[in-house]
């Protein structure tokens, strides 16, 4: 029905950079907020980053200045650039997304998860 492929994980040294990306596809009127969640080894999932259609963005403390979340409404994609990394920001990151779909219902959905390790 829909489907949000994430893309761009890896291993990074700390100081570094990636940029992961999170394609929404499938039977999708409109696409609301977008937005990033991770999750550490023995942690909850915690909100990364999320931007609404307006482009207002929210952030975690722990990455403002860092991170930076961007979208392009035209390709339904969310990216988010992460700089200056940390060991501690070695997580699964999730792409999240708040869907209309054809049906006109209202859903929230996940992607797959993408490996983000930061370690020299």
């Amino acid at each position: 029905q829909v489907q949000l492929v994430e893309s761009g994980g890896g291993l990074v040294q700390p100081g570094g950079s990636l940029r992961v990306s999170c394609a929404a596809s499938g039977s999708i009127f409109r696409v609301y907020a977008m937005g990033w969640y991770r999750q550490a080894p023995g942690k909850q999932r915690e909100l990364v980053a999320d931007m609404t259609s307006g482009c207002s963005t929210n952030y975690a403390d722990s990455v403002k200045g860092r991170f930076t979340i961007s979208r392009d409404n035209a390709k339904n994609t969310v990216y988010l650039q992460m700089n200056s990394l940390r060991p501690e920001d070695t997580a699964v990151y999730y792409c999240n997304a708040d869907i209309q779909v054809v049906s006109r219902a209202r859903v929230y959905f996940w992607g797959q998860g993408t490996q983000v390790t930061v370690s020299s």
